[in-house]
């Protein structure tokens, strides 16, 4: 069987809640084997959101070591792993110690929303506090989700890293950054890298020039001395050492050649290489990415601007508008986990499934503020038109609907900035095996919902850029090369008029939870 099987290339998928290692046959895109760690997620105060990176770091090596485990069981013979590609949850903030290897605090997480008074502190700073101030030059308005807010109010708050700087100790990296350094060596020569998707979520990075931008970092007051080298989306950065802690290394010497933040790998993993082609992952939050070509296109409708690939060092790069929304899948989470009503995700949807209605009652998961296309991080989440009969199931089916309709106002505005209405919608992610949930989005968006028989394309998009790396080269990214996807389609089955004023109901619950929280309170106190 092994011998049949042609170059494998192996993908580290680290997202929000959980690690996964999946192994791909390069010739045809065929997922061979994987295996998947959940992760904690810590809540230290009220709109606080930690992970431990030595924890992150740990999943990735178990997932590895699991995955080459199955597949000696399936005779898959691992010495075909030809290159690995790391595809990461974005704008989660790391600084570690580069003489020791150890983290210097927690991963703050990107739905964190700690560094609200960090953010108003800075807007006192710019003209007219304007949020989009830095958006030329950036893509991104002035927010708690981007990674230059949380390094401030680390350096401002944490004294470990405030002296680590001083001794010129210090690293700052997103996750892409921290694992790659560890996996290729750590203290022992380890590479301290990013890629261009990763850096253009942390507003220290120039989108046109495609540098760390002097300027921008001067405004943050941000070092530049610790932030990682930025290279392309598909080159080798280094191979693979053994693991010291586990002294472990089924996969050394092997080159880590991909890097793409989760939302960018999915898009590539979508194939969606054409101008105005668009996808929307559902994860824990949602992203809807739409690619713009070689050029940047900045939204009027509180879009963000960001880069979508750069596949070689001397290959162009690419862009594309993203809406995002932070609550999706985590809504499922919560209902799971804080209300107790469901005692899996599966079982939302058989709640949501047995009344097929909200009866009325409208669900804004607006637990870390609004992000698209409102910005707005006084929001709160709400639940509004409970009645005496409302019930749990309403619930359920108000949550997965706030999903729904959450896509559709990122749809809306970028319908609006493209001037071309997307005729379909391609969709991935955890959340899409939720067969009710994609129905409900094609009825509310009017148009067909597409779905891959392939849902793993973010770990797809990190292989498939990982083994096009010049070095590697066994996966071709020519169109006529690419394996032809199958589809699973979804039709919209209510009238537009239905759907229109179940949206127009649902705004107005948004405008309900607005404002909230005055700022002040962003301490935790």
């Amino acid at each position: 069987m092994a011998a049949s099987l042609g170059p494998l290339v192996g993908a580290i998928d680290q997202g929000t809640s959980s690690t996964r290692f999946l192994v791909f046959n390069a010739g045809t895109a065929e997922l061979l084997s994987h295996h998947q760690v959940e992760l904690k997620q810590e809540f230290p105060k009220e709109g606080w959101v930690e992970q431990d990176p030595k924890e992150i770091l740990d999943s990735v090596h178990e997932c590895v070591e699991r995955t080459c485990e199955k597949m000696k069981e399936l005779n898959i013979d691992i010495a075909n792993i030809r290159a690995i590609g790391v595809t990461n949850q974005r704008e989660t903030t790391v600084v570690w110690d580069k003489t020791t290897g150890e983290p210097l605090y927690n991963a703050i997480v990107w739905l964190d929303l700690r560094t609200q008074s960090t953010v108003e502190r800075l807007l006192k700073r710019i003209p007219g506090h304007n949020k989009s101030f830095l958006k030329s030059k950036t893509g991104l308005p002035l927010s708690t989700y981007f990674s230059a807010v949380k390094l401030r109010w680390l350096l401002d708050n944490v004294e470990e890293i405030k002296k680590a700087v001083e001794d010129g100790r210090a690293m700052f990296g997103t996750i892409d950054s921290w694992l790659i350094w560890c996996l290729t060596g750590g203290i022992n020569g380890g590479i301290h890298c990013t890629d261009v998707t990763n850096a253009s979520r942390t507003m220290l990075f120039n989108i046109h020039s495609l540098e760390w931008d002097p300027e921008l970092c001067k405004f943050f007051e941000i070092p530049m001395e610790i932030l990682p080298n930025i290279r392309s989306s598909s080159e080798i950065y280094g191979v693979m050492k053994i693991c010291p802690s586990r002294e472990s290394g089924a996969l050394t010497g092997v080159p880590i050649s991909g890097c793409l933040g989760d939302q960018h790998a999915a898009l590539v993993g979508q194939m969606c290489f054409q101008d105005g082609q668009a996808k929307n992952t559902y994860g824990t939050g949602c992203f809807l990415l739409c690619n713009t070509g070689q050029k940047c296109v900045f939204s009027e409708h509180g879009l963000l601007t960001t880069l979508a690939y750069k596949m070689g060092k001397d290959k162009p790069a690419f862009y594309a508008l993203e809406g995002s929304v932070a609550i999706a899948g985590a809504v499922v989470r919560w209902l799971r986990d804080n209300l107790g009503i469901a005692s899996s995700s599966l079982e939302v949807e058989q709640l949501a499934a047995a009344v097929g209605t909200s009866y009325g009652c409208y669900f804004v998961p607006a637990f870390s503020g609004l992000y698209a296309p409102y910005w707005e991080p006084s929001a709160r989440g709400i639940i509004c038109g409970l009645t005496q009969f409302t019930n749990k199931n309403h619930i359920a089916f108000a949550a997965l609907e706030a999903v729904c309709f959450q896509t559709r106002e990122i749809l809306d505005a970028m319908n609006k900035d493209c001037g071309i209405p997307l005729s379909q919608l391609q969709v991935d992610g955890g959340m899409t095996s939720n067969k009710i949930l994609m129905q409900l989005q094609s009825d509310i968006l009017c148009i067909p919902v597409v779905k891959p028989s392939m849902a793993e394309t973010t770990a797809l998009g990190a292989a498939m850029a990982a083994g096009a790396a010049e070095g590697v080269e066994v996966w071709s990214l020519n169109p006529e090369d690419l394996t032809a996807v199958t589809w699973e389609r979804f039709e919209p089955q209510i009238n537009p008029e239905e759907s229109e004023y179940r949206y127009a109901r649902w705004k107005k619950a948004v405008m309900k939870s607005m404002g909230w929280e005055a700022s002040d309170n962003s301490d935790g106190k």
